[in-house]
C-alpha cells in the first residue's frame, strides 16, 4: 500500500517527511490494540471507527482501556525495580490533570497507582471514585481555604504547599481544627526544561513554587528555607518532604536529574542546619510522548534507571539515606491511550508563496471539531499528526492543514501534515496523541457542544464521559 511518489512540499516544516505510506500507523503515537483492520479501516480493540461513529457521534475520543492500564503499570513497575533497592520503591502518583473522570480515578488505584488533584473539582471526581484520601495530592498555586478543608475532611496523603502564604494558611486552619496536615513543599530548582516557555515551571520567572535561589554560605534565607523553617514551627504541620516538577513533553533524563541532585543537597543542609528529617522526594512529571514521527519518547524502565542513578550516586556523595521517591506521569499514560475521530468538511486548496519565488499548493481539510476540543495547537503551538481512519488508498499525498469549524483563524488541528490527495467531504480522520490536556482544556466556544469520551475494552464500547447536548449548553443560561 504504498503511496505514489511525490516531491515533499516546501511548505512543510524539516521533521515532516513524506510519507512511503500514506495508509501507516506509527505504533509509538497510537494505543497498542490499534490497527488496520482487513478492509484498511482504522480499529480499536478490533472495532471499527465508523461503528463508533455511529453510535457515538464525532468529534468523539476514543480510549483504549488496556493501553491505559498497561502504561500506568508500566510506569509503576519500572520505578519500583529501579528503586527497591534504594527506598523500598516510589509512589507513583498519576496527574489527574491530563484528563480526569470517576472512571480514570478507578483505573489508576486499581493498578497500584495514587491520584494528583489539582483543584476542589478533581478532589471531588476523586471522592466519587471511592479512592480513598490517603493516596491523594493536592497542588495548585492559589488554593482556596475551602480547597484546603475539603482536602483535610478527605484525610488527603499530602498538600503540595506552593507558597509562604499557602503555609501559614494551612498551618492555621489544620490549628483551628486541632489536626496535623500533611504537606509537600514545592521548590523551584531553577532546571528549566526544553519546552514551550509556558509548560515549563521551573525556572524563576513564574508562577509555580518557592525559589531556591540564594542558597549559599552568603545568602542562606531563600523563600524555600524559610518555607522549611515555618513549617517545622508549626504544630499543625507534618512535613513529608520536599516536591518539584520541571515542565512538561521532556524527552532526556538529564533534566530530572539535576532537579534531583539540588533537591537532595537541599534537603542534606536542611537536615545538617534545623535537623529536618525530609523523608520523601516527589521529581514530579512531564515525561514526554510522541505527537509526531520526530518525537523520540523514553521507555519508562530507562527514564527510570537513569533517575535511581543520580539519586544513589548523590545520596551516597552527600551521606544522606535515600529519600522515599514519587513521581507524577500524567500525559506519558493517557496521552497515546486515546484518538480523536473526525469528520471532514469543507476541502479548499490554495496556493501559496514559496521562498523561491514560486507557489504551492496547501489544501485545508475542515472537521466537526477544532479549537474546542484542542486548544493546544492555538496555546503551545503543539504539533499534531493525523491519518485517513475511514479506509486506505493508493493516492499521493499532498501537504494539508487540518482545521476547526470555529470563527477563528488560529483555530487549527493539525497544522502540516501530508495526507491523500483524494480524501472527499464526509471521510474519517483520526488524531493520535489526544489523551492529555485535550478533553480537560476543551471549551463551548461558538456554543459547541463538548464530545464524549468512549472507552474500549475487551472488544466492548462503552462511554466514560457523556457527549454534551445543547440542552446541556442552554442548562445555565437563566434568561
Amino acid at each position: 500500500m504504498t503511496a505514489q511518489t511525490s516531491a515533499a512540499s516546501p511548505l512543510a516544516p524539516a521533521w515532516l517527511e513524506y510519507p512511503e505510506d500514506a495508509n501507516e500507523l506509527l505504533p509509538k503515537m497510537w494505543a497498542r490494540d490499534v490497527a488496520r483492520g482487513a478492509g484498511g479501516e482504522l480499529e480499536i480493540g478490533g472495532i471499527p471507527v465508523s461503528e463508533l461513529k455511529a453510535r457515538f457521534g464525532s468529534p468523539l475520543f476514543i480510549m483504549s482501556e488496556a493501553d491505559f492500564r498497561a502504561r500506568a503499570r508500566d510506569f509503576k513497575q519500572s520505578f519500583d525495580e529501579a528503586f527497591a533497592e534504594l527506598c523500598g520503591g516510589v509512589d507513583v502518583y498519576y496527574a489527574g490533570k491530563s484528563f480526569l473522570c470517576t472512571e480514570v480515578a478507578r483505573w489508576v488505584e486499581q493498578e497500584g497507582l495514587r491520584l494528583d488533584t489539582c483543584s476542589g473539582g478533581e478532589l471531588a471526581v476523586a471522592a466519587r471514585a471511592g479512592v480513598p484520601g490517603s493516596k491523594l495530592g493536592l497542588h495548585g498555586n492559589n488554593k482556596s481555604d475551602a480547597e484546603l478543608r475539603r482536602a483535610l475532611d478527605m484525610g488527603l496523603g499530602r498538600i503540595v504547599v506552593d507558597s509562604l502564604d499557602e503555609l501559614h494558611r494551612l498551618g492555621a486552619i489544620a490549628a483551628e481544627r486541632n489536626e496535623r496536615a500533611n504537606v509537600m513543599l514545592r521548590l523551584t530548582p531553577g532546571v528549566h526544561a526544553h519546552t514551550h516557555e509556558f509548560i515549563a515551571t521551573a525556572h524563576e520567572d513564574q508562577k509555580f513554587g518557592l525559589s531556591m535561589a540564594g542558597i549559599s554560605e552568603a545568602m542562606t534565607d531563600s523563600p524555600a528555607e524559610q518555607a522549611v523553617r515555618a513549617a517545622l514551627g508549626y504544630g499543625s504541620i507534618n512535613l513529608l518532604g520536599l516536591h518539584c516538577h520541571i515542565g512538561s513533553q521532556i524527552f532526556e533524563p538529564e533534566g530530572f536529574a539535576l532537579a534531583a541532585e539540588r533537591l537532595l543537597e537541599f534537603v542534606a543542609r536542611m537536615r545538617a542546619d534545623y535537623g529536618a528529617e525530609l523523608a520523601e522526594l516527589d521529581l514530579g512529571g512531564g515525561y514526554g510522548i510522541a505527537y509526531t514521527d520526530a518525537d523520540t519518547p523514553r521507555p519508562p524502565a530507562e527514564l527510570a534507571k537513569a533517575m535511581a542513578a543520580v539519586v544513589r550516586s548523590t545520596c551516597t556523595r552527600l551521606g544522606i539515606e535515600v529519600p522515599r521517591i514519587s513521581i507524577e506521569p500524567g500525559r506519558a499514560i493517557v496521552g497515546p491511550s486515546t484518538f480523536t475521530l473526525y469528520e471532514t468538511g469543507t476541502l479548499k486548496t490554495v496556493n501559496v508563496d514559496t521562498p523561491d519565488g514560486g507557489t504551492y499548493p496547501r489544501r485545508y481539510v475542515s472537521v466537526d471539531g477544532g479549537m474546542s476540543d484542542n486548544a493546544r495547537p492555538v496555546l503551545y503551538d503543539a504539533d499534531y499528526s493525523v491519518v485517513l481512519a475511514s479506509r486506505v488508498t493508493q493516492q499521493p499525498a499532498i501537504i494539508s492543514r487540518v482545521v476547526g469549524k470555529h470563527c477563528e483563524s488560529g483555530d487549527i488541528v493539525v497544522r502540516d501534515a501530508y495526507l491523500p490527495a483524494d480524501i472527499v467531504a464526509g471521510d474519517l480522520l483520526a488524531v493520535p496523541g489526544t489523551g492529555a490536556y485535550c478533553w480537560a482544556l476543551a471549551s463551548n466556544y461558538n456554543y459547541v457542544a463538548r464530545p464524549g469520551v468512549v472507552a474500549v475494552a475487551d472488544g466492548e464500547a462503552r462511554l466514560i464521559v457523556r457527549g454534551e447536548t445543547e440542552e446541556d449548553l442552554l442548562a445555565r443560561d437563566l434568561g
